[in-house]
């Protein structure tokens, strides 16, 4: 059978290495996103707004994809809105596809809110029970995964193809302009504190710098995704993904610190804002891309301080249950220092931050 793939959101993070690995694989693979032009040769492009109809009936008009896997999402200003919004992308591609009854497989990329809560109550309240497990019920809040979810079953019933849906930590790995890009951030911050002396200071909780936790490879993301679209056990079911291994945070900073050549300051007992340490520093960014001659002058274009002061700032525990994918045929597992360190040097080999010896 010849798979042919539809990548929602292929500039992204998960969709950049989920269609790298499918075309690694073999597969053709389609790659739709507002603004293409930075997708690889080997993904056919298609240019379009998952917001409006119009716009995707004309991207996605004569595509017979056998595959489709949603990887983007939109942020507005409230939850309500953002379950709006996202739910409303999803159903608007599969109403626009020409012939989704030749769908065979759907699948959907969400995250640990699903078990932690949306941004406007997140790890509020008492914390939920940890390892999180594909069990839990949904929490009773507004929460827009809940809504894509519920818009991907729908379609799964009416047009007859099976469905997954995958939950990462906080996802580490390629790409540029990323809303939600802890490992690029945090490589901008490392290279500010070597060029400028500014203290590379865990910006995050006590709990998150002394507690365990975990994350998920971009790449780690990508394989279970098609696992489960290959795998008949994979059919139907929510899958937790993330490396495998556990680590806290003040093990991992200094080696994160070593990779750049500085050291990591003192653990201050507090979280502090990273939004507001890299606050006014775009004079000191647009000088070491000057220095270096790399290729991106905008600091929030890479960094996304926002969103890694959420992660990092959380009071609760984050421990992720892998157990069903396993135990259904998913062996999958990444070396989370390598997951940073790979990417580290990615974006140095891209022109993106500096070299490490430097």
């Amino acid at each position: 059978m010849s798979h042919r793939a539809l990548v929602v959101g292929a500039t992204g993070i998960v969709g950049q290495n989920l269609a790298n690995r499918l075309v690694a694989e073999g597969w053709t693979v389609y790659g739709l996103a507002r603004r293409i032009e930075n997708l690889p040769g080997t993904i056919i492009p298609v240019a379009g707004d998952a917001l409006d109809p119009s716009s995707l009936r004309q991207a996605l008009a004569g595509l017979e994809p056998t595959h489709v896997f949603f990887t983007t999402w939109t942020r507005r200003a409230t939850e309500k809105e953002n379950c709006v919004a996202n739910s409303t992308m999803i159903r608007n591609v599969f109403e626009t596809l020409p012939k989704p009854q030749s769908l065979v497989h759907g699948s959907l990329v969400t995250g640990l809110k699903h078990y932690l809560g949306p941004f406007e109550a997140y790890a509020q309240g008492a914390p939920p029970q940890t390892p999180f497990r594909e069990v839990m019920p949904r929490l009773d809040l507004e929460n827009f995964y809940y809504n894509q979810e519920d818009v991907l079953f729908e379609a799964a019933r009416k047009f007859g193809f099976s469905w997954t849906v995958h939950r990462p930590h906080t996802v580490i790995g390629y790409a540029i302009g990323n809303l939600m890009n802890m490992g690029t951030t945090l490589a901008v911050y490392a290279t500010l504190c070597r060029e400028t002396g500014l203290p590379f200071v865990f910006p995050g909780s006590p709990m998150q710098w002394n507690g365990l936790t975990d994350v998920t490879d971009a790449r780690q993301l990508a394989c279970q995704i098609l696992w489960a679209a290959s795998s008949p056990a994979g059919r139907n079911e929510a899958f937790n993904v993330v490396n495998g291994d556990v680590f806290r945070w003040n093990w991992l900073w200094p080696e994160l610190a070593a990779w750049f050549g500085i050291e990591a300051a003192t653990y201050p007992g507090h979280a502090t804002s990273l939004e507001g340490m890299l606050s006014g520093k775009e004079a000191d960014w647009t000088a070491i891309v000057e220095k270096y001659g790399l290729r991106e002058r905008t600091l929030h274009r890479l960094a996304s301080a926002w969103h890694t002061d959420a992660d990092l700032g959380r009071p609760a525990e984050c421990v992720t249950d892998m157990s069903k994918s396993r135990k259904f045929g998913f062996t999958g597992y990444r070396y989370t220092p390598d997951s940073f360190f790979d990417l580290f040097e990615r974006l140095s080999a891209g022109g993106y931050i500096p070299g490490r010896n430097r």
